[in-house]
Parts: structure tokens; sequence; C-alpha cells
């Protein structure tokens, strides 16, 4: 049993072709011109967002805060006191002894406190200093400390570039007397 088969009538012409290729090519430019909208206004979007931010009042920058205040805010947070954050911003010593100089500073400036608590802070870089020794039998204009070990200087440079750079805590602890001679390091030095 065999089927006889006929060749298939096509009714697909070219000109029956032109009228779909024309509507599907409108489709797609339809689609395209809709998506160029949607950026154009996104864009316009982001370009209204941006002056709004830059309008905006600028936010505060973080407090500033001696190396003993941030250890005294670390050590409390670590011993979780940070629920009884009214308790901290009163005179009460939470974190135990040995932190009066950080509790004095927090009575001082309750709202640096408060902000670095729960801001966050920046550590306050200490102020820095050059030993610079008086011109003597031996030593050049500019003869400044290079070393210093067990409170004794051992070192001497004739310039800033191999100076050791000290707190005032640091040369007062090598001897009282050198704090006369000391000179403050610049800014990018």
């Amino acid at each position: 049993m065999t089927k006889e088969m006929k060749r298939p009538i096509s009714n697909i012409t070219q000109d029956s072709i032109k009228p779909l290729l024309s509507n599907a090519v409108e489709f797609y430019t339809n689609k395209n011109r809709e998506a160029h909208k949607c950026i154009q206004e996104r864009d316009e979007y982001i370009n209204y967002l941006e002056s709004k931010l830059s309008n905006a009042k600028p936010q505060q920058s973080l407090p500033v805060v001696p190396e003993f205040v941030a250890d005294y805010i670390s050590e409390l947070k670590e011993k979780g006191h940070g629920i009884q954050f009214g308790l901290m911003c009163s005179t009460h010593n939470a974190a135990g002894e040995g932190n009066e100089k950080a509790i004095h500073w927090k009575d001082d400036n309750a709202e640096d406190f408060a902000r670095a608590w729960l801001d966050g802070y920046q550590v306050e870089k200490p102020q820095l200093f050059y030993i610079a020794l008086p011109k003597v039998y031996g030593l050049s204009d500019s003869t400044f400390v290079s070393k210093a070990e067990s409170g004794i200087i051992s070192e001497f440079t004739k310039g800033k570039d191999y100076a050791l750079k000290l707190t005032e805590q640091e040369i007062k602890s090598i001897d009282e007397r050198y704090w006369q001679f000391a000179v403050p390091v610049e800014d990018g030095e």
C-alpha cells in the first residue's frame, strides 16, 4: 500500500512575503525605539538623583578622638556595653579602673564621644617632633637624633631624612631635658 505523494503547492511568493517582512521590521524598529526611550529616561533620572545628592547637605565627617579614647571605646564594646550607652554617657566607669583620662575626655566632649560611639571615629595622629641638637663642638648646624635605645641617644644625622620622629612623651622618656630641642614635624615630612 503505497500512498501517492503529490508535490506541495507553494503559495509563498515574493509579493506575499514583503508585507510580513515589513511588519517584522516595523515591530523590531518600534521595540528598539522604546528601549532607547527607556535608556534616555533612566539617564535623566540618574542625572536628577546625582544633582539632588550634590545639593544635599554634606555628610559630617567622623569625629577625631585621641588614641586613648579609641582604646576606651573598643574596650567597652568588647565587654558588651553597647546596649548600656546611656550609662556610658554618664560619668560611670563601665570599663573599670585606669581609664580616668578617657572618662574626662568623654565628659568634656560628650557629643563627639556619642558620635564616635555610634558612627565610628578617626584616631587622632599624635604630633611628632625631631630632636634638633644645638651646635656644639663636633656637631654641625643641623644635627638630629637618628637612634635612641634605652634612654640613650646613640646616633645622629645631619638631615631630617634619617632623623627619628617622636612624640612628646617618647622624647621625655629619653630625657626630659631633650624636650627643649624638639622641632615639630611638618605635614608631608
